[in-house]
């Protein structure tokens, strides 16, 4: 992968072609699985479409190559413990394909931690259905760990 980057990234700058991985076709085959139904009922659909300027439908949602090379040498959870004093609140859907790296991140983090976790969400739900959202817990976390300096 990282080859065939680096040959894409000087091939856009020789001819400014791009090439678009398909993530999300702009149509959902029968056979999808549910890890790719539920992100394309968010991103392919008025809930969460948008289509940049210049852009098409057809790459709208879909990453370039040469844009997977950041994930290579990306360890999200890398020092998480060093976030401490400073609080963390972490939200997550209990039906959400990414509840593993929820879990991930809270065990490995410093005190003081919350976990909550959303009854019935999946991972997107929580961008745009807000009588999913934890507002209560939210309120009293920061409530709780913000100090207004006046």
């Amino acid at each position: 992968m990282l080859v065939k980057a680096a040959e894409q990234r000087y091939g856009e700058f020789s001819t400014g072609q791009m090439h678009f991985l398909n993530y999300l076709p702009v149509q959902l085959g029968k056979d999808a699985d549910p890890v790719t139904r539920e992100f394309w009922d968010f991103y392919r659909t008025p809930r969460g479409i948008h289509i940049p300027h210049g852009r098409t439908l057809e790459l709208t949602q879909n990453r370039a190559l040469t844009s997977e090379v950041r994930f290579v040498n990306f360890y999200p959870f890398n020092d998480i413990e060093t976030i401490s004093p400073r609080p963390l609140l972490f939200i997550a859907g209990d039906q959400a394909h990414s509840r593993e790296f929820s879990e991930e991140a809270y065990h490995r983090a410093a005190e003081p931690k919350e976990l909550a976790w959303v009854p019935g969400a999946g991972h997107v739900d929580l961008y745009d259905r807000v009588n999913l959202i934890p507002w209560t817990r939210l309120t009293a976390f920061f409530t709780r760990h913000l100090t207004v300096v006046g």
